[in-house]
């Protein structure tokens, strides 16, 4: 054990139940431990549903497996399995105050959070790529074959990551100082390059790679739009809105595109800045867990754990919340998954479907990056 497992009477004292034998630490309060449960097991209806209508809509519709719904539906499963193996027995230990599902599973947990984590950002750099690729180097060279290899490879890849865990090359402490087994202190030089590692492949990796490709994109997206505003200023407003539908488009149009590509964009800003929110803190955490002896075994540990590893769950329902909120076609799906017996407003009819081309205008539509 890395800290001093003798329990202090404060300690105990602050405990409803018994803490289990060695602990050391100060646990939540039990009415904020029930309300976190609570919140939990809400965002675990909300993750498994929300994403099981993405991942329903693209294997019951052939027309909707493009590459990029391949790529969100693979996204919405990680969040799914990591919603149902590893969400209910944090929020067991956080309401027990006690690990009570066994040293070895407490690895394979471990193992399966940094899985479905990482198995996720990497689709989320995955299509960041992609839309860079398409707006700023106008090259669509993604394809349904080519994603499916894509997706295999990230499996593969992050199970490689993960899979140290639960073999014990890396120093994890079945919970006694937080809610699931997290990376402890070590100071064997191999353990804690393992620990560098897997922070920089879950976030610093990632986060570098979605910045650059979406700063790209905003700058892309900003100079069309006042190419096209200098263009339109530059024939005069009343000749543009004269020529026929086979020679410059009319000024109207030109703003819908705009507000089209610009609404999309934002979708995925959003999702970006979900991922740096959500990931960001438990970065921070997990360094200081592997390299700071007074930061792990301090009394606070516990509850600051507790928090973290509840924000990085949040981003399992983020997702679906967003898809909800920014795009219509979403919100249709999943009034088709809910019986008649709860729908209380009438069904609205689908929007005509159209087609564009990735090289024309923006290519992040909502039916494309949102099923």
């Amino acid at each position: 054990m890395a800290c001093n497992t003798t329990p202090t009477a404060s300690d105990v004292a602050l405990n409803e139940s018994t803490p289990s034998p060695g602990a050391s630490y100060t646990p939540l309060p039990a009415p904020l431990r029930r309300s976190l449960v609570i919140i939990m097991v809400f965002m675990v209806a909300v993750g498994f549903f929300g994403n099981a209508v993405v991942c329903l809509l693209v294997y019951q519709k052939p027309a909707m497996r493009s590459a990029i719904n391949l790529l969100l539906a693979t996204l919405a499963f990680s969040d799914i399995m990591q919603s149902l193996f590893c969400m209910p027995f944090t929020a067991v230990t956080i309401m027990t105050v006690k690990w009570n599902f066994g040293a070895h599973f407490c690895r394979i947990s471990a193992m399966l959070y940094w899985l479905f984590v990482l198995e996720g950002v990497s689709i989320l750099s995955i299509i960041s790529v992609d839309r860079f690729l398409i707006i700023v180097q106008r090259q669509d060279k993604l394809n349904p074959h080519r994603a499916k290899i894509i997706i295999t490879v990230s499996w593969a890849l992050s199970f490689c990551i993960s899979f140290p865990s639960v073999v014990g090359w890396t120093f994890m402490e079945v919970p006694a100082r937080a809610p699931q087994c997290v990376l402890g202190y070590t100071e064997v030089p191999a353990d804690r390059a393992y620990a560098v590692l897997l922070v920089v492949a879950v976030f610093f990796i990632p986060f570098s790679v979605m910045l650059y490709s979406y700063l790209c994109i905003l700058k892309t997206v900003r100079r069309n739009a006042l190419r096209i505003h200098n263009h339109a200023e530059s024939l005069g407003l009343s000749q543009v809105s004269k020529v026929g539908p086979m020679g410059l488009q009319k000024p109207h149009q030109m703003n819908v595109d705009m507000s089209f590509k610009t609404r999309a964009f934002t979708t995925i800003l959003i999702l970006f800045i979900g991922f740096s929110l959500c990931w960001l803190p438990h970065t921070v955490f997990s360094l200081l867990s592997v390299f700071s002896r007074q930061f792990y075994c301090s009394p606070s540990f516990y509850i600051t754990s507790t928090y973290i590893l509840w924000l990085s769950y949040l981003k399992s329902v983020f997702n679906p919340i967003v898809y909800c909120w920014r795009i219509k076609k979403f919100r249709e799906a999943c009034m088709e998954f809910v019986p008649k017996t709860f729908k209380v407003f009438p069904q609205v009819p689908g929007r005509t479907k159209r087609r564009i081309q990735p090289s024309t205008i923006y290519i992040c539509s909502e039916t494309q990056s949102a099923v």
